[in-house]
């Protein structure tokens, strides 16, 4: 087991997008043991990575910006978030130090995700290795998040546009992507209707 952070790459939250299948219910703002998604997996990020933690957010007023109240983090509002998951990303990669040599694109709604598995992923970076794309996997391969990007794929990242999220830079490089295996399902489990979050806290 990782438990202690080394690495001082940047992450990025992505936690701007409407639950638009939750019913009036925002799924980001769901108790997990008494703390709200968001905030638990917010302080995750912290916890796993020795350099800053930017949150995209949708425009204040909005009880999202307040669970994150006392966390080391930037917090971005995006008021064109309707626009898609690219422009999160962008205006959370705009706030990415020139210094930094990669970015860690993390999806705020994958509840098993824990700071071991982001230390894991950001623990296979390294300069010296051929790839330029770290993604996480589940237990039997499939690819899922987080998703690590070198400093070289910075400007691609930029242009991109509508809810890809990035998937269009990772298509263009899978042969230059390493795959992190991460245990079970985590690294795709997200929870996206009433059903899904009622499934999940089911018990056995």
């Amino acid at each position: 087991m990782n438990s202690k952070a080394s690495s001082s790459v940047p992450i990025i939250l992505l936690a701007a997008g409407a639950s638009s299948r939750m019913r009036g219910r925002d799924k980001l703002l769901e108790d997990i043991d008494g703390v709200p998604l968001l905030r638990r997996q917010t302080a995750r990020a912290v916890d796993a990575t020795l350099g800053p933690v930017i949150v995209t957010l949708p425009p204040k007023p909005n009880p999202r910006w307040e669970v994150l109240a006392g966390l080391n983090v930037t917090r971005i509002a995006v008021p064109d978030a309707a626009l898609g998951m690219s422009v999160s990303l962008r205006r959370g990669l705009a706030q990415v130090s020139e210094n930094a040599d990669a970015v860690m694109v993390l999806l705020a709604d994958l509840p098993e995700l824990t700071t071991d598995d982001l230390i894991t992923v950001l623990g296979r970076v390294t300069s010296a290795s051929d790839a330029l794309i770290w993604r996480g996997t589940t237990s039997d391969g499939a690819p899922g998040h987080p998703i690590v990007f070198s400093r070289s794929l910075f400007a691609e990242l930029a242009s991109i546009t509508g809810d890809t999220g990035g998937a269009t830079v990772v298509a263009r490089h899978l042969d230059q992507t390493a795959f992190i295996r991460l245990p079970g399902i985590r690294a795709r489990l997200d929870l996206d209707t009433p059903e899904d979050w009622a499934a999940w806290r089911a018990p056995g």
